[in-house]
């Protein structure tokens, strides 16, 4: 590994610090790099948008839409009714007057159930509750099919029985995870409170101390402002994105080895030969802007590459670095376009349901084995 173990530094406990020690529900849907659905909602205005543009925007973002309650959810909406058969079972997702039902046959006998909440923008997966506990739905909506098939990560199991069939229980560690990572204000202090949940990432997802902010700017009066998260280092930034979409420590650490990590960012971007914790050019925010939706033009990402990779590349300094990049710069022999086509390939999951940009940023050979 070209990385040392890394601390997780004591400022990154903000609400969704448990979210990467489980792998369940938030497992890839709304990571996925297939283009999001077409938006048919107005974004809920956030009480931060008086003042901060980026609050009109971020509600439009696949984080913004990682969670969509009952009647908002233009997936379900767009597709009244998707249905699939699969190892003897029938399924059926049904949307009516804004309500969605999630049902599973198998020709006998029947479980149907309310959708409460719907996970991912986009590819989505759908929260059941059955017997007083919450389960994942056994299967989940593709774009790439535009349809249904086995949900990510369940693709080994067997149903032996309707209830199997109908989805996977969520324990107290995994409900953490998926709705702390998918959901706003529903996990504080460790403890799941879903009476207070606010669908998505909103701002005090992230920021910490905007009620405080909020609430004394109402008033008039000039309190704390929440920390400037663009003030972090590219390190201590992929830490931070981490929470939800895995730090290198946790990977390492944990079972995905193969593809499968393909769908953790912060992992990848990190096992680069260019990534240096200490320069802003290799941050994840220095390509991807978290109030805006992601950007699928290829041709975008050139400026980012070439802000180190071009002979006149601007210094370190230039972007108030105290040294150039560690392990230098080159400039690319081949193209000065068209940079994540070569350096960035695009690697398939679950036969092609699921589409991810690998941030190990690379020279990839025809043939080379995927590097873990």
């Amino acid at each position: 590994m070209p990385r040392s173990l890394r601390g997780l530094l004591p400022f990154l406990m903000v609400p969704i610090g448990l979210a990467v020690l489980a792998g369940g529900v938030a497992r890839a849907r709304a990571a996925s790099d297939a283009p999001s659905v077409s938006i048919t909602k107005p974004a809920t205005a956030s009480p931060c948008a008086r003042c901060h543009v980026e609050a009109k925007t971020q509600p439009l973002t696949q984080m913004g839409r990682a969670l969509e309650l009952p009647g908002s959810n233009p997936t379900v909406t767009s597709h009244p009714r998707l249905a699939l058969q699969k190892a003897g079972y029938s399924y059926l997702v049904e949307t009516k007057g804004g309500k969605t039902t999630y049902s599973v046959t198998d020709g006998t006998n029947t479980i149907a159930l309310p959708v409460l909440w719907s996970l991912g923008a986009g590819n989505q997966t759908w929260v059941l509750e059955y017997n007083g506990k919450l389960y994942e739905s056994l299967v989940s909506y593709y774009l790439a099919i535009d349809g249904l098939d086995i949900t990510t990560g369940d693709e080994s199991l067997k149903p032996k029985t309707l209830q199997e069939a109908m989805g996977r229980a969520i324990d107290d560690r995994e409900k953490k995870a998926c709705f702390g990572c998918h959901s706003t204000n529903s996990v504080t202090e460790a403890q799941v409170n879903l009476e207070h949940l606010h669908p998505g990432v909103e701002c005090a997802h992230c920021h910490t101390g905007t009620a405080e902010h909020l609430a004394d700017t109402l008033r008039g009066k000039e309190g704390a402002t929440p920390p400037a998260l663009s003030k972090l280092s590219s390190e201590d930034m992929s830490n931070f994105c981490g929470q939800c979409h895995r730090t290198w420590e946790v990977v390492v650490r944990g079972p995905w080895r193969g593809e499968v990590n393909v769908r953790f960012q912060p992992y990848r971007l990190a096992n680069s030969r260019c990534f240096d914790g200490a320069d802003a050019r290799i941050s994840c925010v220095a390509c991807h802007d978290p109030h805006l939706p992601l950007n699928h033009d290829k041709a975008y990402y050139d400026t980012k590459c070439l802000a180190c990779h071009a002979a006149s590349a601007p210094s370190a300094m230039a972007v108030a670095q105290p040294a150039p990049i560690a392990n230098g710069a080159k400039v690319c022999p081949v193209a000065k376009a068209d940079c994540v086509s070569c350096h960035m390939p695009r690697v398939n999951m679950l036969g092609g349901h699921l589409t991810f940009t690998d941030h190990q940023i690379r020279i990839v050979k025809p043939g080379s084995p995927y590097p873990n």
